[in-house]
């Protein structure tokens, strides 16, 4: 039985905008109405604490989805940080996803999870949840490169240590798909010293993961190292 599951929130008020803005890793202000897009808080480490999927509806009225084992933490998070904004958070209920291309859609029709989670891998969508929170860094999830970043932003929590490693350094651990055999390794699993499991599932013959890895340490095991969408393929670090 899968246990996954999404909950849904909504952010409203005169000061949701602003809020979200000092808080993800996403530039709110420029995120285009009824728009869907991965992003996340980071820890101040400048590792991702909370994986959030932020629909704006406008300027005060935010749909936010959370995976169901972050999303009392995230709540309290919000009260802590935002008790002297003019907003509400509200819980909505249960939601199902769907994948578009690179990215995920929700809606309140029931979906398959085990089948988002193999399209979702496929398509180098990984997801924080509570396994894996406070474990990576922004740019090692690709995340930029599915619009989840905007490194020219303003301050956010973590923001000081996610810049350096943007503008001054580059990750020596990334995100990449891959096949392997045997029992499935559950997500914060370590394969070796520098491979690091984001999420799996099981297919037929084995299974498929999306790792945090150093590509040479992918060598050393027996796995396969599937292609990523071409969006998902480049460099990961700044282009200079």
């Amino acid at each position: 039985m899968n246990d996954l599951a999404f909950t849904s929130f909504t952010l409203i008020g005169v000061d949701a905008q602003k809020f979200l803005q000092g808080q993800v890793l996403l530039h709110i202000e420029r995120l285009a109405e009824n728009t869907t897009r991965y992003t996340g808080i980071c820890d101040l480490k400048g590792r991702i604490h909370f994986g959030l999927w932020i629909t704006k509806l406008n300027p005060e009225e935010f749909q936010i989805v959370t995976t169901q084992d972050q999303a009392e933490d995230f709540a309290l998070h919000i009260k802590k940080y935002g008790a002297f904004s003019k907003m509400k958070l509200e819980k909505t209920g249960t939601v199902y996803p769907t994948v578009t291309g690179i990215q995920t859609e929700f809606s309140n029709s029931e979906t398959d999870i085990n089948a988002w989670q193999l399209q979702a891998i496929e398509s180098g969508q990984a997801w924080i949840s509570k396994l894996t929170e406070h474990e990576f860094q922004p740019q090692e999830l690709r995340l930029h490169q599915r619009d989840g970043v905007d490194y020219d932003k303003g301050c956010y929590l973590g923001q000081e240590i996610v810049a350096r490693l943007w503008f001054k350094a580059k990750p020596k651990h990334w995100l990449h798909l891959v096949l392997g055999d045997g029992e499935v390794p559950v997500s914060a699993t370590k394969l070796n010293n520098d491979v690091e499991v984001v999420n799996s599932i099981a297919i037929a013959s084995g299974y498929k993961a999306l790792v945090i890895a150093k590509p040479a340490a992918l060598e050393e095991l027996s796995l396969t190292v599937l292609d990523l969408p071409e969006a998902l393929s480049a460099d990961v670090a700044r282009p200079q």
